[in-house]
C-alpha cells in the first residue's frame, strides 16, 4: 500500500502533463488552421502557367565575365544562324548559372553568419526574425514549456542549430554542384570556341553533345547528396504526389554526332537545351524557397509593425486636430510655421544678402559720404590751427614760424591757461582765460569728430562681416542639405560605387579571386579533380562579380579595355598560376578603381 501510494503522485503528474500537451497541441492546430498556409508548390504551379521562354526573353542581360567565344567572328561562317543561336544558349547558361550562384552565395553567407552567433542571438532570430507565424509558434512553445517546467530557450537553441546546419548543408551542396557545372561550361567553350569558328559544320554538333553531357552530369551530381532529400516535411513539402527530383531532357541521336543535322534538328536541340535550363531554374527556385535568406519584410517585420502602429496613431492624432474634426489646430500650426519660416528667411537670408549687395555695388556712394565727413573734420582742424596760431602770436608778441605744429602751440596755450587759472575771476573778465577755454573746446570737438570718423570707418569695413554672420544659420542649413543630397546621390551602391566602402569591397573581391586561384593550384597539385573543378567555378563566379563591380568606374577612367584583358587572362586555364598571381598584384597596384581609398582624391 505504501509503495502504491508513493507512486500515485508521479502517475497523476504524468497524466496532467499529458493532458496539458494534448490540449495545447489541439489549440495550436486549431489556431494554425485559421492562418493562411504557405504552399510551396503554389508558386511552381503559377510559374508553369507561363511559357518557359517568356522569362528568358524579358531577362535583363547584365555585363559580366564573358565567354571565350565572340559572336562577331561567326557572321562569316556558313551556319552563322545556328552558331549565333548556340552562342545565345551559352550566354543564357552562363547568366542563369551565375545568377543562381549569387542567390545561393548570399543565402549561404547569411546562414553562416547566423551559425557563429551566440545562443541569445539565435533565440532572438528564431522568435523575432522569421515572421509573425514563427513568432506566434515559438511564443506558444515557450509558454507551453514554462507551463510544464521545461527549458524553452534551450529547446529553441537546439532547433536553431539544427535548422541553420541543415540550410548550410543544402546550400553548400547546391553551390558546389553549380560551381562545378559552370567550370565545365567554361572549359567546354574554351575547347570548342576556336573549332566552332574555324569549322562550324564539324564542331557545332559535338558542342551540343558536350552541353547535353554537362546537363546529365549536373543531374547526377545534384541528385546524389542526401542533404537535399532528407529534409523535414515543414521545410521542403511539395504536397502529396509531387516529386522534387531534377530530370533533364536528353538530346536525340547523340550516338551519331558526326552526321550532318538539319536546321530543324539544330533548332530543336537548342530549344531543348533552353528547356533544360528553365527546369534547372525552376528546381533551384524551389530548393531555395526554404533555404534562401529571408527578405527584409520577414527579418524586420516587428519594426515595420511597430512603425505601422506608430504611423496609424500619428495619423489618428493629426486627423483629430484637423479641420475634418472641427479643429483649427493644424491650420494655426501651419500659419505659425509659415510665419517663422518667412521671418527666418528675411532675417538670415534676404537682409544679409541685400546688405552684402549694397556693400559691394554701392561703394562709390559710401566713399563720397566718407569724403564729406573727412572734409568737415579738416575744417575743424583748420579752424583750431588758426585759433592756436593767433593766440600763440598774441601771447608771445612775435610772429611764429610756419613749421610750428599744433601740439607745440597747444603747449603755449596750456601754459598760458595755467597762469590765468590762478586768478580765475579777474582773468575771466579782463584776461585770456575765456579765450583759452574756447580753444580747448575746439580741440575737444576735433578729437570727438576724429574718433567718430574712425569708428564709422571701422563699422563700414565690417558691414560684410556682420552680414555674413547674420547669414551663417542659413549657410549651415544649406551645407547640411547639400551634404545629405550628395550622400544620397553618390552613395556606394555596393561594389559599383565610388566611396570608401565600395573600394574596400572591390579589393576584397580581388583578394577572394587570389584565394581561389591558390586553392585551385593546391587541389590540382594534390590530384583532387572534383575539388579543383568547383574551386575553378567559384573563381569564375568571383571574377564575374569583380568584372561587374569595376566596369563602370574603369570605363570612366578609360582603363576598362586593359582591365578586361587582365580579368580574362585570370580565367584562362593555360596561363600559369604564378603569372595569374602577378596579374592580380599588378591589378591592385595600377588600376584606379582598385586602389585603396584616399581622402586626397
Amino acid at each position: 500500500m505504501a509503495s502504491s501510494q508513493s507512486e500515485n503522485p508521479n502517475t497523476e503528474g504524468d497524466s496532467a502533463k499529458a493532458l496539458i500537451y494534448s490540449y495545447s497541441n489541439r489549440t495550436w492546430r486549431a489556431f494554425l488552421d485559421l492562418l493562411p498556409s504557405r504552399d510551396l508548390s503554389l508558386l511552381a504551379k503559377i510559374s508553369n502557367l507561363y511559357p518557359q521562354g517568356l522569362t528568358a526573353g524579358f531577362r535583363k542581360r547584365r555585363s559580366g565575365l564573358p565567354l571565350l567565344l565572340y559572336p562577331n567572328a561567326l557572321h562569316s561562317s556558313p551556319v552563322a544562324a545556328e552558331a549565333s543561336r548556340i552562342f545565345v544558349i551559352l550566354e543564357d547558361i552562363r547568366a542563369h548559372t551565375l545568377s543562381n550562384l549569387h542567390k545561393i552565395h548570399k543565402s549561404l553567407a547569411f546562414w553562416q553568419a547566423r551559425a557563429v552567433e551566440t545562443d541569445y542571438q539565435k533565440v532572438w532570430f528564431m522568435v523575432f526574425n522569421r515572421g509573425p507565424r514563427a513568432f506566434i509558434y515559438e511564443s506558444f512553445q515557450i509558454i507551453r514549456k514554462l507551463a510544464t517546467y521545461g527549458h524553452p530557450f534551450q529547446s529553441i537553441t537546439h532547433s536553431a542549430v539544427d535548422t541553420i546546419s541543415l540550410k548550410i548543408a543544402i546550400l553548400t551542396t547546391l553551390q558546389r554542384c553549380l560551381a562545378t557545372f559552370l567550370a565545365q561550361v567554361y572549359l567546354e567553350v574554351n575547347k570548342f570556341g576556336e573549332l566552332l569558328i574555324a569549322d562550324p559544320d564539324k564542331s557545332l554538333l559535338p558542342l551540343l553533345a558536350a552541353i547535353d553531357n554537362l546537363f546529365c552530369k549536373l543531374e547526377a551530381s545534384i541528385s546524389h547528396p542526401s542533404e537535399i532529400y532528407n529534409l523535414n516535411n515543414d521545410s521542403l513539402s511539395m504536397g502529396s504526389g509531387n516529386s522534387c527530383a531534377l530530370l533533364f531532357e536528353k538530346l536525340p541521336n547523340m550516338e551519331h554526332v558526326e552526321t550532318h543535322w538539319t536546321d530543324t534538328e539544330i533548332r530543336d536541340s537548342t530549344s531543348l537545351i533552353h528547356q533544360n535550363l528553365q527546369r534547372l531554374d525552376s528546381y533551384l527556385s524551389f530548393m531555395l524557397s526554404s533555404c534562401q535568406k529571408p527578405n527584409r519584410m520577414t527579418l524586420y517585420w516587428l519594426r515595420y509593425t511597430c512603425g505601422a502602429v506608430g504611423l496609424s496613431a500619428c495619423s489618428f492624432w493629426v486627423l483629430r486636430h484637423s479641420s475634418l474634426m472641427g479643429s483649427s489646430d493644424i491650420d494655426n500650426w501651419i500659419r505659425t510655421a509659415k510665419e517663422s519660416t518667412t521671418a527666418f528667411w528675411e532675417e538670415h537670408v534676404e537682409l544679409p544678402l541685400i546688405s552684402i549687395r549694397d556693400e559691394l555695388f554701392e561703394t562709390f556712394r559710401k566713399r563720397h559720404k566718407g569724403v564729406m565727413e573727412m572734409e568737415e573734420v579738416q575744417l575743424t582742424a583748420n579752424s583750431l590751427h588758426r585759433m592756436l596760431l593767433a593766440f600763440s602770436e598774441q601771447t608771445k608778441g612775435q610772429k611764429l614760424p610756419e613749421n610750428l605744429t599744433d601740439q607745440e602751440m597747444m603747449e603755449i596755450v596750456m601754459s598760458r591757461y595755467e597762469k590765468e587759472v590762478m586768478h580765475p575771476l579777474q582773468n575771466l573778465i579782463g584776461g585770456e582765460l575765456a579765450r583759452a577755454m574756447l580753444i580747448q573746446i575746439q580741440k575737444l570737438k576735433l578729437d570727438l569728430e576724429t574718433a567718430m570718423l574712425e569708428l564709422d570707418q571701422i563699422l563700414k569695413a565690417n558691414e560684410i562681416n556682420f552680414a555674413v554672420l547674420a547669414a551663417l544659420p542659413a549657410f549651415f542649413i544649406s551645407i547640411i542639405l547639400l551634404y545629405l543630397v550628395r550622400t544620397w546621390v553618390l552613395q556606394d551602391k555596393g561594389e559599383e560605387g565610388r566611396g570608401r566602402v565600395a573600394r574596400i569591397r572591390r579589393r576584397l573581391l580581388l583578394v577572394e579571386v587570389e584565394e581561389w586561384i591558390m586553392q585551385f593550384q593546391v587541389s590540382t597539385e594534390q590530384g583532387m579533380e572534383e575539388d579543383a573543378a568547383w574551386i575553378f567555378g567559384m573563381m569564375i563566379y568571383s571574377l564575374d562579380l569583380l568584372c561587374k563591380a569595376v566596369e563602370k568606374n574603369a570605363k570612366e577612367t578609360h582603363e576598362w579595355p586593359r582591365l578586361r584583358q587582365d580579368i580574362i587572362k585570370l580565367m584562362k586555364t593555360e596561363v600559369q598560376i604564378d603569372h595569374k598571381l602577378a596579374v592580380i598584384s599588378r591589378m591592385g597596384r595600377m588600376y584606379d578603381c582598385l586602389l585603396p581609398y584616399s581622402k586626397q582624391r
